[in-house]
């Protein structure tokens, strides 16, 4: 337990039952050691505990995952923290990954969006490009989300397009052709 880290949270407003205040790298080593889990993922999810619910996320099998399970998830997500701590721990790795990033940023909720943009940065990192219908689609909802009211989904939306840039020189031309439309430069 890091009762500074805590209490330094609680601060933040990172509300939570429980918060024991540790790191994440320290998470990560017990994660490890644990190994994957399905079960033992379910179960601490179930807890309104900090560490239980990153802990879970580093612990369930991404290809054992169901949507229904994962829309569960999604429907429990406490914080931004948990949400970006799920996005890149575990949403980016499930087999149906990219329908539900792009059903997450068309939501009007703000941790769905969030983790949608932040799946949607790491599939672009690995080089997956979207089809004709996904580019159109992921465009329209980042403008959306750049001029909507969430500071956390702007930033995950900008950093997302920086991304879809990188896939080539056509991505990044459509890209800040389509922020030219709301006045905002890329670079």
């Amino acid at each position: 337990m890091d009762g500074t880290v805590a209490q330094s949270m609680r601060n933040k407003g990172a509300d939570y039952k429980l918060n024991w205040g540790a790191t994440l790298p320290r998470l990560r080593e017990q994660a490890a050691e644990i190994g994957k889990d399905y079960d033992l993922a379910i179960a601490l999810w179930k807890e309104d505990v900090r560490e239980c619910k990153i802990l879970a996320t580093l612990l369930m099998p991404a290809d054992e995952m169901l949507p229904g399970v994962c829309d569960i998830w999604m429907e429990q997500m406490p914080s931004q923290e948990i949400a970006e701590q799920t996005s890149f721990n575990l949403w980016q790795y499930l087999p149906y990954a990219p329908e539900k990033a792009f059903q997450w940023i068309a939501s009007e909720k703000e941790y769905y969006q969030l983790c949608g943009f932040h799946v949607l940065t790491r599939l672009f990192m690995n080089k997956q490009e979207p089809n004709d219908r996904g580019i159109n689609e992921f465009l329209d909802q980042a403008i959306s989300a750049l001029q909507g009211p969430f500071l956390s989904v702007r930033k995950a939306a900008m950093q997302s397009v920086i991304r879809f840039t990188e896939l080539g020189l056509l991505y990044e031309r459509m890209a800040k052709s389509a922020l030219n439309n709301i006045n905002l430069e890329l670079f």
